[in-house]
């Protein structure tokens, strides 16, 4: 391929050269006719503004950008590594970057894309930042190099996750087979369709179980500090459950740390329950009951995917859900006797 000038960009977009630079480097301050122009003749003729990607024939940087919104999050990092075993075999470097669920984060980092610094973005999160929803649309009714990982399949770019919905069914069906009415959930910010996923798999399980359940809900943020909190208020009732559902497993843990310092025994007085797997989840006193998430899979198919929207290959499908499993341990038991 030819190497070609911002002047033909210019010239394609029938705009100035200033207006296709203001574009690449600050898309915020053109207006979206003139991105989706400038865009749109970026693509056309492959042209990278990035010095070194110039010199490519491929006019590829080699690069694929992930971004988490929480790094320190031990559920992201066998995903990560998913990723990057998967990138490596196939010749490409990983950039990470650490959002902090801040939406001005997302999109710098979403810039790094229409600047031509990465090839393509794998995203934790349940929004599209700004820059590159504007490529989804530019780009449409081809794929973007966009593609949406363990949290959200809603978002109209290809992506890869399992069935929360199901996920959280499964649980509610042990825990009733176990006896359990009574029972807290503590999601993650209903904000996210993921913690709105699993609550309403929660809903419909007890539904289809026709039992009398007097369901407690309490909003967390992912955080073992959430879970003590959430614990603290429901182990302070009169009634306090007899189990409790989190969302994922650090919560869960907050939950069995906040019962062990009130005396409460897991799982003979409550039954905890996480969510994802994490690697400490069976090391925790006791271990701990949780949906498995197939991780270092959902990184690794990520991969193929926007590699897959790179080489221009017909995918089968959009959306690829994986399988989840419920794994039994010892922090749930029969509900105790007469509640």
């Amino acid at each position: 391929m030819p190497f070609r000038s911002i002047h033909e960009v210019a010239k394609r977009a029938r705009v100035s050269t200033a207006t296709v630079s203001r574009t690449l480097s600050r898309p915020d301050v053109v207006s979206p006719d003139t991105r989706r122009k400038v865009l749109r003749a970026v693509e056309d003729l492959g042209y990278a503004p990035n010095f070194a990607a110039r010199h490519l024939r491929t006019l590829r940087s080699g690069k694929l950008l992930v971004t988490v919104p929480d790094i320190s999050n031990p559920f992201f990092s066998l995903i990560l590594q998913g990723i990057e075993d998967a990138a490596q075999r196939d010749g490409y470097a990983v950039l990470v970057g650490d959002t902090q669920h801040d939406i001005k984060r997302e999109e710098r980092y979403a810039l790094m894309l229409m600047r031509k610094e990465a090839d393509g973005l794998i995203f934790f999160g349940h929004r599209l930042p700004k820059p590159a929803a504007e490529l989804v649309r530019t780009l449409a009714p081809r794929y973007a190099p966009v593609v949406s990982a363990a949290l959200s399949r809603r978002l109209g770019v290809p992506s890869v996750q399992i069935d929360n919905r199901a996920a959280a069914a499964e649980v509610l069906d042990h825990l009733y087979r176990l006896g359990h009415r009574r029972i807290a959930l503590v999601t993650g910010p209903l904000s996210s369709p993921l913690s709105r996923d699993r609550l309403a798999g929660a809903k419909l399980q007890a539904k289809a179980e026709r039992v009398e359940s007097d369901f407690t809900v309490i909003e967390g943020d992912f955080s073992i500090g959430s879970g003590v909190t959430a614990a603290e208020r429901l182990l302070g009732r009169r009634e306090p459950p007899t189990a409790v559902f989190c969302f994922n497993d650090e919560m869960a843990m907050g939950v069995i740390e906040t019962a062990r310092q009130r005396a409460v025994r897991v799982p003979h007085d409550l039954s905890v329950v996480g969510f994802d797997d994490i690697r400490f989840a069976r090391h925790v006193e006791p271990p701990l009951t949780t949906i498995a998430q197939p991780m270092r899979e959902i990184g690794d198919v990520a991969v193929r995917l926007l590699l897959d929207i790179l080489a221009g290959r017909t995918m089968a499908s959009a959306s690829i859900t994986l399988p989840h499993a419920l794994i039994v341990r010892s922090s749930t038991a029969p509900a105790p006797a007469g509640r």
